[in-house]
């Protein structure tokens, strides 16, 4: 039984590991900071009991993570939203999506779209569409009904849309020009 629970501990690790880095390192600001919130983390995986939080393992180490964080934030007393520069220079065991989508102008272009959002949007879209959580899985990690997690999005979405579509008609203005 000890083997089957350590293999599946050491799966969730690999699984999860350079998500909860990137995400704890986005909400602190710190990497050496993110990196001992996510050894917390996994290290609370290891004494609770599995059929506890098997079905939903993805939203629960991402909301123990996040209370972990948030935590030590209130503890410091020092809380602060990242810089644009700071963000970029988050590192991470495996490349970034966010690293991999900039090659392009567009998806560039995006992500300075992203980064205008509110906080509370840029953790839902991230958690989303980085992380790959569901609504339901958002709404665990949040504290945020699953109605209000489909809100946040629709609201980023059409934001980053209505950026779009403002920025295509401006180019297509100049170069009418």
């Amino acid at each position: 039984m000890a083997d089957k629970n350590s293999t599946w501990i050491l799966q969730a690790l690999e699984q999860y590991e350079a998500q909860l880095l990137r995400y704890a390192a986005r909400l602190l600001g710190d990497n050496e900071v993110a990196r001992d919130i996510v050894q917390e983390t996994f290290l609370e995986l290891c004494k609770t009991r599995r059929s506890s939080v098997e079905e939903h393992l993805a939203p629960w180490l991402f909301r123990v993570c996040r209370n972990r964080a948030f935590d030590l934030r209130r503890k410091e007393k020092h809380v602060q939203a990242l810089s644009d520069e700071q963000s970029q220079n988050i590192e991470s065991p495996e490349p970034s999506p966010q690293a991999v989508v900039e090659t392009s102008q567009g998806a560039q272009a995006l992500l300075g779209m992203v980064k205008q959002l509110p906080d509370n949007q840029k953790e839902i879209v991230f958690l989303r569409f980085q992380s790959g959580l569901s609504y339901k899985e958002i709404s665990e990690v949040t504290g945020h009904s699953v109605s209000n997690v489909g809100v946040l999005i629709h609201t980023a979405v059409r934001s980053i849309r209505d950026t779009l579509a403002t920025t295509s008609t401006d180019n297509a203005l100049e170069r009418s020009r």
